[in-house]
């Protein structure tokens, strides 16, 4: 975002809108916000240029698509130089089966997200590739048992 740029309160309700519905036609997002079409294309565009929206994407069904196995990984590393960070960083960004990847400050360095078809398979992508990302010392698995809650980012 460049210095100075601001948003407002339609900016925000536009952000709230289409973070739960990314395919709604821009008529229908004009009327909802109370703006005509061509403004409201106006401040979407804008919105796109200054990065708060960053794309849109499908929201798929993991049941669907046999990958309903999620599990959670703590990753500490031998070496937490920003060499070796950013050496893990780009391995990570390889391995299609993390989902999530955030560096955390406490007693490990990261927690990666990983979705599997099964438990068998969540073995194997651990014993095969994460442990084998670079600088990786130990992990220690959590598996979640049932998904409470689970959206997109939407406060805006």
């Amino acid at each position: 975002m460049a210095q100075g740029d601001q948003i407002d309160q339609i900016d925000h309700k536009i952000l709230k809108i289409l973070s739960r519905d990314g395919r709604l036609p821009v008529t229908e997002l004009a009327a909802q916000v109370g703006l005509s079409k061509t403004p409201c294309q106006s401040r979407l565009k804008r919105l796109q240029q200054q990065g708060y929206i960053q794309g849109f994407r499908a929201v798929l069904n993991p049941e669907m698509l046999n990958l309903d196995h999620v599990a959670f990984a703590e990753v500490k590393l031998r070496d937490t130089s920003e060499r070796a960070l950013s050496a893990f960083n780009a391995a990570v960004l390889k391995v299609p089966e993390i989902e999530q990847c955030h560096m955390i400050a406490g007693s490990f360095d990261y927690l990666l997200k990983i979705r599997t078809k099964d438990i068998q398979t969540y073995r194997q992508i651990l014993g095969e590739t994460i442990s084998s990302l670079p600088h990786v010392s130990s992990t220690s698995t959590h598996v979640s048992m049932q998904s409470v809650k689970d959206t997109a980012f939407d406060r805006a």
